[in-house]
């Protein structure tokens, strides 16, 4: 689905700033990998995604997108037209919507998505398919689709986020730590229909998260990044089965050093 060839990211290059972000990562995602990405902050977790969607340019190296047979090559595809086939949903819950723009209008936006030549309406027809979506959700708002979405609150914002992202067809689902900034009982509803999503659409999913539990417990495989470099790559059955402690004692061994990220250790 997704091959990243040597890829390395260097800030401030040259000076006394420099920072080398990310050094020769090299990953291979298949399609329907649902991957969660751990370390701690200065790790190049969001660096990685901001590479994949096309935000940063690689210093040097390839990312190719497709069977490696059919492979295109995409580093120098700008970003705008890789979100044609790349979501992605951010930690701040106001990212994802325009909130001076009505709850159907923000819709009707992401339905357009992609397409060439042919003209969506908004109609009651189409209304209706929206208000039967959003009440799958759960959150009382399919009455609601003519209300701005600045009236909502952070936790309808990023789960109508998570929804219009879908609705706009991508291949790819990128997710920079998008319920951080959530209460416990949004943040569980927004992962489950995460998990939901990904499942009934075969999305090959990256979500970066400090939480344990759900790097742990959700997807397939597990990704753990430390100073730019993928330092743990671990998927099927002994992902299943791994723990805390057995993280742990991985980082140990890869580094040298225990892994004291509180932030990560406590979540």
């Amino acid at each position: 689905m997704l091959i990243l060839k040597n890829i390395n990211v260097v800030f401030g290059k040259g000076t006394p700033d420099e920072n080398h972000a990310l050094k020769n990562i090299n990953l291979k995602i298949d399609r329907g990998d649902f991957i969660t990405v751990i370390g701690s902050n200065g790790a190049g977790k969001s660096t990685l995604l901001n590479v994949i969607a096309g935000t940063y340019p690689s210093e040097s190296g390839a990312i190719q997108l497709g069977a490696p047979d059919a492979a295109l090559d995409i580093t120098r595809l700008s970003e705008y037209k890789r979100a044609r086939f790349i979501g992605r949903i951010f930690q701040n819950p106001l990212l994802g919507t325009a909130g001076n723009m009505s709850l159907e209008d923000n819709m009707i936006i992401c339905e357009k998505k992609g397409y060439r030549g042919l003209k969506i309406s908004l109609n009651n027809a189409k209304r209706a398919v929206f208000r039967d979506r959003i009440q799958k959700l759960g959150l009382g708002l399919e009455s609601r689709l003519r209300d701005n979405v600045a009236l909502f609150s952070g936790g309808q914002r990023q789960t109508l986020t998570l929804l219009m992202t879908i609705m706009s067809k991508p291949e790819i689902l990128l997710l920079d730590e998008h319920t951080a900034a959530l209460d416990p009982v949004n943040a569980e509803l927004v992962l489950n229909l995460t998990r939901e999503f990904a499942c009934d659409n075969n999305l090959t999913v990256l979500m970066i998260t400090h939480n344990m539990k759900h790097a742990l417990a959700i997807g397939n495989r597990l990704l753990m990044m430390d100073s730019g470099e993928i330092i743990l790559d671990i998927g099927g059955s002994e992902k299943q089965n791994l723990t805390l402690s057995d993280l742990q004692q991985r980082f140990k061994a890869a580094k040298h050093r225990e892994l004291a990220n509180d932030e990560m250790l406590l979540s």
